[in-house]
């Protein structure tokens, strides 16, 4: 596979770890292009807005690109969503792949123009760490590679669920933050995954609230919670935490919400086609997922 790497939103916060990813692509018979975005900087962005547009529109009218593979997250994409013609994009076929920020693009290239798009490893923190993950190479291979894929892992919620939907999702406060704009797809009957980093379980269930009260977490078949880290309890929180948070959630809403689920900002993740579908069977403990629909 011909693998781009870009920029679109924040800079490589380790220079060195975008030529880690290029050699351990190369290393498994992939070729790999860097954008000029993949290593500049401007502000705490990887290039001012017109530049990361332009690497967008780079990789995408590539006719060699099968896969646009983001560096980081940070913050960026919201400034460009007004900017990006996602019909054309679509018509492009790139495979598009990333999580954090990358989740913005990828909501509003669902709801613009029904483009699916991949959530899962980043060049700098994932293809290009000190240690790689082996489960996150298998797992984002399996998807790109195969038609349908499947998976078990250890998911914490109710048990002898069965359904399937529409996967969607990604980072928390850029679901939240798309909330009544045209950029955050309808989805009824959809299996929400949510992750998030850096928030602490106040604004997680606020943010989960926001979704609540808007209608959005109630029209869908299961809510796939992944890892929320990066964050300090205080002295005010009295042993209110993410578990606590999840109950207040659990409490108000009929929909299962499952915990456990291996993505986000953590070594070891999945790779969700987001648009795709998923099909879900819980047991005790455990889940089925099957990844399907997705394109490839």
């Amino acid at each position: 596979m011909q693998f781009d790497f870009l920029a679109p939103a924040g800079f490589a916060t380790d220079p060195a770890s975008v030529p880690r990813a290029v050699a351990r692509l190369e290393a498994l018979g992939h070729t790999v292009r860097c954008d000029p975005t993949a290593s500049s900087r401007w502000q705490r962005f990887a290039a001012p807005d017109g530049e990361r547009l332009a690497a967008i529109e780079r990789v995408a009218a590539a006719d060699d690109a099968d896969v646009a593979v983001i560096v980081r997250g940070g913050y960026g994409f919201t400034r460009l969503l007004e900017r990006l013609d996602f019909a054309r994009l679509a018509r492009a076929g790139k495979r598009w792949i990333g999580h954090s920020d990358f989740t913005a693009f990828q909501l509003a290239a669902l709801a613009r123009a029904g483009m699916i798009t991949f959530a899962g490893p980043m060049a700098g923190y994932d293809f290009g760490a000190v240690q790689p993950s082996p489960y996150t190479f298998e797992h984002c291979f399996g998807v790109l590679e195969h038609a349908a894929w499947e998976t078990e892992c250890g998911l914490d919620g109710p048990a002898d669920v069965a359904c399937s939907g529409v996967l969607w999702g990604g980072n928390l406060t850029m679901v939240a933050h798309l909330a009544g704009t045209p950029y955050l797809p309808d989805v009824p009957g959809g299996i929400l995954f949510l992750e998030d980093v850096g928030e602490h379980p106040y604004r997680i269930e606020r943010m989960l609230y926001q979704l609540l009260l808007a209608g959005v977490l109630v029209r869908q078949r299961a809510i796939l919670l992944g890892s929320f880290t990066e964050y300090r309890l205080g002295a005010n929180d009295g042993g209110y935490d993410i578990v606590a948070a999840v109950a207040q959630l659990r409490a108000h809403l009929s929909v299962p919400v499952f915990t456990g689920l291996p993505f986000g900002h953590v070594r070891e993740k999945l790779t969700l086609p987001v648009g795709g579908r998923c099909t879900l069977e819980s047991g005790d403990g455990h889940a089925k997922l099957r990844f399907h629909d997705y394109g490839v």
